[in-house]
């Protein structure tokens, strides 16, 4: 892997291609995307960082995560959901974020629609997640960009009142919180899974 070690880290270790291309990524891939993740405000918080990656490169996201949760109330819904024009005016002014005045708009509305679900944001998104596995991809060129699941996911978040969902941010949502597996087959993270659990 280019770029030298990153502390922490196994640099020798099989992973998804896109992983090695920096340290930050390593370490994202490592120990975050793909692991199950539940709980309403983490998965508030992938959505928004979901619905602000589009259009940009997702290390940009990653680089600005702690600016963003500093932000965002640490993506508290109910704290975001309270936020006002003045807020959004902050957030605008913030250049550790990414200024984007729809998509911050959207974060808002996204919180308040997260409040108004009487199941709640974790049990609606994951009651959209595959119940069969399917075929784990072979490279990255297998990996599909959405999936029946992230279009009715999606379809159904505009529905209850979303916004900046779609059904391509919908599935790297899945994918990053671990709703869809897809760690090419010779990742360590894929291997790791496929081996028998030790009592």
């Amino acid at each position: 892997m280019g770029g030298g070690s990153v502390a922490g880290v196994e640099p020798d270790l099989p992973r998804c291609a896109w992983a090695n291309s920096a340290p930050e990524y390593v370490r994202y891939h490592d120990e975050e995307w793909g692991t199950p993740l539940h709980g309403d405000d983490a998965l508030f918080e992938r959505l928004c960082l979901e619905a602000f990656q589009s259009g940009l490169s997702w290390i940009t996201i990653l680089r600005k995560r702690p600016a963003f949760r500093a932000a965002f109330a640490g993506f508290a819904i109910d704290a975001v959901a309270a936020f006002t024009p003045d807020d959004e005016a902050r957030l605008m002014a913030d250049a550790g974020i990414v200024r984007n005045r729809a998509k911050i708009a959207a974060a808002v509305n996204n919180a308040q629609a997260a409040q108004a679900l009487p199941e709640g944001l974790s049990t609606l998104l994951w009651s959209f997640a595959p119940s069969e596995d399917r075929a784990r991809p072979a490279t990255l060129g297998d990996v599909p960009a959405t999936s029946p699941e992230s279009v009715a996911m999606a379809k159904e978040l505009k529905r209850r009142g979303f916004a900046f969902v779609g059904p391509t941010t919908a599935y790297a949502l899945m994918q990053a919180t671990g709703m869809v597996d897809d760690h090419v087959a010779d990742c360590f993270r894929a291997q790791a899974r496929s081996e028998p659990a030790r009592g």
